[in-house]
């Protein structure tokens, strides 16, 4: 226990400026991990489930999850053939309002937008799935906008599906191409401070994360070919690692200390980098134990916890890559969260979400339930893609236009 004690503490902290431990600000919470320090939490469901709060059925399509600052619900869906930033009221589902961002994205596996906007102080930032960036007020007015093509972007097969990274006064994203992949914007104008020239593969589907390596921060993406560091100032390249990824690359790389845990799905694996003082990047060990697609992968103490395509659900040590157990019968393959010394797992088929205890002993359930309704609007090749979210006591669920709130406060 006394770790988790220290993880709250470590997410206070470091927690973005004006945010408070119970806000969602960004895609896979405050610290882009998939952590939360909430505490109070039941630690055990009733028969059936936690006590659903409040459905809302106008989302629109879409996997875009939520983000929630001060009460407030900021979520992307499309509507009438447009893709919508909506705000609702965490507490009730009531919508507040919706602005546009354009023409929806149409795909095999699900139309409309993808990724999680992000919330610093007074503005929002979106990025829309055919590649519009938007800067909007917390009361849905337009601040600017330009788009992933303006930087020789090319909408990926899927739809641009990164969340936007705030750091100091920029905004960085992947337009991906010739160009170069990554661009850092002015959070204010929208416009151009860097663009990094020296990498220039195609868009995929990972979000950047922000590390201070050596005491020296850096942006670090996973590309399709390779994991890079860029430096914050310039965008200069400060080191890469080939990275043998096919057809999709989607989660988010995870950081601790000087060393970035890296995973992909169809049949790629993992893979754990350490980079030295001098910025030179050398792979600790590669497997293909932890064949994550798009469910997240959740590093807590020195574990990590995830499903593994043809595996099922793992633990892994995160120094050197060895499977502490594995879980293939209970839940199928999703998506996963922590709070409160649970992990919250969301099944992409059958709309299963199970209560389990973060140990390194093994997989011990305590509740599940699954979500219904469920939409009539997924198309065939779709699934419940929305990763959980964790707030103020309250837990956020998405199956495309139906976004549902259930209370797993003890209070």
């Amino acid at each position: 226990m006394r770790f988790f004690a220290r993880l709250g503490l470590l997410l206070a902290v470091y927690a973005p400026g004006g945010v408070s431990a119970e806000d969602w600000p960004q895609w896979m919470g405050p610290n882009r991990d998939g952590l939360t320090a909430e505490t109070g939490l039941l630690q055990a469901w009733p028969e059936g489930g936690p006590e659903r709060v409040w459905l809302f059925e106008d989302c629109g399509l879409g996997y875009a999850g939520p983000a929630i600052v001060d009460g407030k619900l900021f979520i992307m869906g499309s509507r009438d053939g447009v893709e919508r930033l909506l705000c609702l009221d965490a507490a009730t589902g009531d919508e507040l309002w919706a602005a546009d961002l354009g023409e929806e994205y149409e795909n095999g596996w699900g139309d409309g937008p993808r990724g999680t906007p992000t919330i610093d102080g007074d503005r929002i930032y979106v990025l829309a799935a055919r590649g519009a960036l938007v800067c909007l007020s917390l009361s849905g007015e337009e601040q600017w906008r330009v788009a992933m093509q303006d930087f020789g972007g090319k909408i990926p097969v899927w739809g641009y599906s990164e969340s936007p990274l705030i750091d100091g006064d920029q905004v960085v994203v992947t337009p991906g191409k010739d160009q170069g992949a990554i661009v850092a914007l002015d959070k204010y104008s929208g416009q151009l401070v860097w663009q990094t020239e020296e990498i220039t593969p195609v868009a995929h589907y990972s979000s950047i994360v922000r590390a201070e390596i050596h005491g020296k921060p850096q942006y670090v993406q996973l590309l399709v070919d390779q994991l890079v560091g860029v430096d914050p100032a310039s965008g200069d390249l400060l080191w890469t690692v080939p990275w043998p990824g096919r057809t999709a690359v989607i989660p988010t790389p995870i950081v601790r200390g000087n060393q970035i845990y890296v995973t992909t799905g169809y049949g790629v694996g993992c893979m754990l980098v350490e980079v030295d003082a001098d910025n030179h990047a050398s792979i600790v060990y590669e497997n293909k134990l932890m064949k994550n697609h798009h469910g997240g992968v959740v590093l807590l103490g020195d574990k990590l916890y995830g499903h593994s395509d043809k595996m099922g659900w793992l633990c892994q040590d995160f120094a050197t890559g060895q499977r502490v157990w594995r879980e293939r019968a209970a839940l199928g393959k999703g998506a996963i969260a922590y709070a409160d010394g649970r992990f919250y797992c969301l099944s992409e088929n059958e709309g299963e979400v199970v209560l389990i205890e973060a140990s390194t002993e093994g997989w011990t359930e305590h509740g599940r339930f699954t979500l219904e309704p469920q939409t009539e609007l997924r198309k065939p090749k779709g699934k419940i893609w929305t990763h959980p979210v964790i707030v103020d006591g309250k837990l956020y669920l998405r199956d495309q236009e139906l976004l549902f709130c259930f209370e797993v406060s003890t209070d």
